[in-house]
Parts: structure tokens; C-alpha cells; sequence
């Protein structure tokens, strides 16, 4: 079975970008529930559709699996929920060899950004890079899905 276990973060500052080259992102739900979202993406060139299961604290199923980017298109463009997720991600690579996934959202979410790790097993320790902040793994408005549903722009 496919396993994601993921931490999430605030940003409190952009020392990440120092480097890095942002990869564009499009993504939209085609099925958004307690149980389970069916993602589609463009990540750069390339397309793929991922099905996740319920978290369970930090981890959840994932399966993903690359489509052709032209269809992955047609998908978010017609059948996807929309507002569809926009963004920009930066890798960012610690010395451990531990990568970070900072998110700068654009769109109906312009000014959330949004850190994080994945990690190999729950109670895997890291330290984490000066400007991450307070962490919001567990707040539902944050997963992407959700910020489909609620976008940031309506936060109060």
C-alpha cells in the first residue's frame, strides 16, 4: 500500500527560495470527502491524478500515477472543483538529506505559504530549517483540498 506521512508548517520567512527554482503547480479535486480526494495536477510539464485516503494523524494511502499532461488539463479545466488550486513550489534540501515543500499559493489562496515534510515513519525526528513555523499538520483548512472548498482569501 501506498503511505504518506507528512508534517505541515507555516512560513515565517523565504530563506528557501535562496537557490531555488520554483516548479508551477494546477490542481483540482474531482472527488473531495472525509474518506478519500481524487487529485489532479500539473506539476511543471507533466500530469498526474492521485487518490489519498483519511488521515490518521500525520499519515494517509496515496497512490499516484502520471497521465498525459494535455488530459490532466482537460480534467482540471471541465471536471475538477473549482476554484482549482495555483501555486509555486520550492524544494528545499537540509544537510541531513531531508527535503522541504514550501508552497506559495496564488489564486483565490494568494499570501498562504505553506512548508512540508515527509517523513518515513511518524515519530521520525527532524529539526527544521529557521524560517518554518508553528505547525498545522491536523488543521483541516490547510490541506489543499479543503482550501478548494474554503479558500484563504475567505479566512477570517
Amino acid at each position: 500500500m501506498g503511505q504518506e506521512i507528512e508534517r505541515k508548517f507555516k512560513v515565517k520567512k523565504h530563506d528557501y527560495r535562496k537557490g531555488n527554482t520554483p516548479t508551477i503547480y494546477k490542481q483540482g479535486y474531482l472527488c473531495i470527502d472525509a474518506d478519500r480526494t481524487v487529485r489532479v495536477r500539473i506539476a511543471g510539464e507533466k500530469g498526474y491524478i492521485t487518490i489519498k485516503g483519511k488521515s490518521s494523524g500525520c499519515s494517509r494511502s496515496e497512490y499516484e500515477y502520471p497521465i498525459p499532461r494535455e488530459e490532466a488539463l482537460e480534467l482540471l479545466e471541465n471536471l475538477c472543483h473549482k476554484p482549482l488550486i495555483e501555486k509555486v513550489r520550492y524544494r528545499y534540501t537540509e544537510q541531513d538529506g531531508k527535503t522541504w515543500e514550501i508552497d506559495e499559493f496564488s489564486g483565490d489562496n494568494e499570501g498562504l505559504i505553506v512548508a512540508e515534510i515527509e517523513l518515513n515513519d511518524e515519530n521520525e525526528s527532524f529539526v527544521p530549517p529557521e524560517w518554518v513555523g508553528e505547525e498545522v499538520t491536523g488543521d483541516l483548512r490547510y490541506y489543499n483540498s479543503r482550501l478548494t472548498l474554503h479558500p484563504y482569501r475567505d479566512w477570517e
